[in-house]
């Protein structure tokens, strides 16, 4: 295990950010790009466990702004293509290269892995694409027109009652969001049972980078990436990439295949089993298919249309 800060320069001025590389694979190092924005690599701490025990060379790593990382109070470095020129440099430091260098992305992570292979992926090995849809208004329309009619009608009106009054800090917000989201799409155990790393990253996101960019519900995004919208784009994406979908996630299973077939070198692995945290509740499907994909791009492998993992 080796902690080390990187220097990150931006147009406020020059920070750190916090990286944690395990394992030692000089073929297969993969950089892990957290969720939120704001939340931290905490979450994949059970991944990193079971991949570094199957020979894979991982970096956890907090984004500016996250708990580890320094966290500037300045609102203009809270958009994507800071975050993109940020994770630049970090591969940078870390002298990775298209011999070795894979992305993992979770959620906002994966959406920044997008921006990132768009804008670099020349310098990329593979991509891993997990739990996070390929559009910010279509990702919408889906909570709108089937996730949010599924929910106990009651609850989410109240829900939505408390958002409307920006209740956000209500405890009854969250117990509801609990009750009848977060236990049945973001990560299905028991509200006493979630992992320690799941409860822990959670209660350290920073809310000044989570709310500009995803906006306060968590029922659906209003920030600044709200009109975010790549689908078109991902045949651009020309380096081998899993896609990875869930069955109880709030990112549509179907829009998730059509982004696996839409890359020229695409691949679907869907835990059905899963939600958006499918790394823990599907924990043996996700690490398996992470690792056969990346076993299978350092074999060379050709990547045509979309296949199952």
């Amino acid at each position: 295990m080796a902690e080390r800060r990187i220097p990150i320069s931006t147009p406020s001025g020059d920070f750190t950010v916090w990286t944690n590389s395990q394992g030692s694979n000089p073929r297969m190092r993969l950089l892990l790009l957290h969720g939120g924005p704001g939340a931290s690599a905490e979450y994949f701490e059970g991944l990193t466990v079971d991949l570094v025990a199957a020979g894979v060379e991982v970096i956890e790593y907090d984004q500016l702004g996250s708990v580890r990382s320094d966290q500037p109070d300045d609102p203009s470095l809270w958009n994507l293509p800071r975050f993109v020129d940020e994770v630049e440099q970090v591969r940078v430091a870390l002298d990775f290269g298209p011999d070795d260098f894979f992305i993992l992305g979770h959620s906002w992570g994966a959406l920044l892995g997008i921006e990132y292979a768009l804008t670099h992926g020349e310098h990329l090995k593979g991509l891993i694409v997990s739990n996070m849809m390929s559009s910010i208004p279509e990702y919408n329309r889906y909570a709108t027109e089937v996730f949010m009619p599924s929910m106990d009608q009651a609850a989410l009106a109240r829900i939505k009652e408390l958002e409307a009054s920006e209740q956000f800090s209500d405890p009854e917000y969250e117990e509801l969001l609990m009750a009848h989201h977060y236990v049945h799409h973001v990560l299905r155990m028991p509200a006493d049972q979630w992992p320690e790393p799941v409860t822990r990253s959670f209660g350290n996101i920073n809310q000044a980078v989570y709310v500009p960019m995803q906006g306060p519900s968590e029922l659906g995004a209003s920030g600044l990436l709200v009109d975010w919208d790549r689908f078109g784009d991902l045949p651009s994406i020309d380096v081998p990439t899993l896609v990875i979908s869930a069955e109880h996630d709030t990112m549509a299973p179907d829009h998730m295949r059509a982004m696996a077939e839409a890359l020229p070198q695409g691949r679907l692995l869907h835990c059905p089993e899963g939600s958006h945290m499918a790394m823990w509740d599907d924990r043996e499907t996700y690490a398996r298919g992470v690792l056969d994909f990346l076993h299978a791009v350092d074999r060379g492998e050709s990547f045509g249309a979309a296949s199952g993992i």
